[in-house]
């Protein structure tokens, strides 16, 4: 299957009451381990690109070259979007969709409200002539993925009445508002902003976008769901597992040298979480046929 937008698969689990899993790629094995995951649970997936990793994973056509070969290699059926997450200029989202990427975050969050829809808008634009989906938000996100930084002090939960005036200028597709979850590990009880997501979800109608998934209790994800949340993005969780794996695998063979050793038992760990995940959100199945 060729990639496709967001689009159709938000508004699908949004009617359907789950969500689907944007899960980031760090390397190669990442995204293999992801795509059979998906393809394995029969389950709509979304893999993200931090723009931090750019660079470091050969530049955007490097990356969408990568993600087509491997569907192809591996009989990808399921769809598969692919989407810059935390874009945070206008040129950075044009690049991304030139080479190939079907979806886009524009995070303008930073600036003023004016100034996020102003830039918003545009890439939204540009977007929709190539039948892309964009994703943006309101509020500060705190915490730390990848190279992404957001000081506690800095953190702001999205006001309700400028979602709305956000998504009525710029037509967006899906909605990241801050409402209390974090980016990388969680420090104490996280306290996500349930009542205020209920009402930003129905004022815009928007399928809304849950960033900070990983270390979430099981059943604040599955409130979240149920207040129209329709992406959960979820990076370190699988960082994690894959860390412990190779660490393990290294401590119980010290003298193994061969990349491969290592590297495939930490695809296994990082398969499994994420097909933990999947389930977890109620998309396995959701892209027709039987999840294995």
């Amino acid at each position: 299957m060729t990639l496709v937008s967001m689009k159709t698969m938000l508004l699908q689990a949004l009617e359907g009451q789950y969500a689907v899993g944007q899960f980031n790629l760090n390397n190669l094995e990442f995204t293999q381990s992801i795509l059979q995951a998906a393809q394995a649970e029969r389950a709509p997936v979304i893999l993200g690109v931090s723009e931090a990793y750019i660079p470091y994973m050969g530049g955007l056509p490097c990356i969408a070259g990568m993600v087509k070969a491997l569907i192809e290699h591996y009989d990808i059926t399921v769809p598969v979007a692919l989407h810059l997450d935390h874009g945070s200029t206008y040129d950075l989202c044009i690049r991304a969709l030139h080479a190939g990427f079907t979806s886009v975050m524009i995070d303008a969050s930073h600036h003023t409200l004016e100034h996020n829809i102003d830039v918003t808008q545009r890439v939204t634009q540009a977007a929709h002539a190539l039948g892309a989906t964009v994703e943006a938000e309101l509020g500060r996100i705190t915490g730390r993925e990848d190279d992404l930084v957001v000081d506690d002090a800095d953190g702001m939960y999205a006001v309700p009445e400028d979602c709305v005036e956000l998504v009525r200028a710029t037509g967006i597709d899906c909605l990241a508002p801050a409402l209390g979850s974090v980016h990388g590990p969680y420090r104490g009880q996280p306290k996500l902003g349930f009542e205020r997501m209920g009402q930003i979800q129905k004022l815009t109608g928007l399928p809304l976008v849950l960033h900070g998934g990983s270390g979430l209790p099981d059943e604040e994800i599955r409130q979240a769901i149920a207040l129209g949340t329709s992406k959960i993005n979820v990076n370190t969780d699988n960082q994690m597992a894959c860390t412990e794996a190779i660490r393990s695998f290294l401590n119980d063979n010290p003298a193994a040298y061969d990349p491969r050793n290592y590297l495939i038992p930490a695809k296994a760990a990082i398969q499994a979480k994420v097909q933990e995940k999947i389930r977890l959100f109620g998309s396995s199945g959701k892209a027709g046929g039987s999840a294995s």
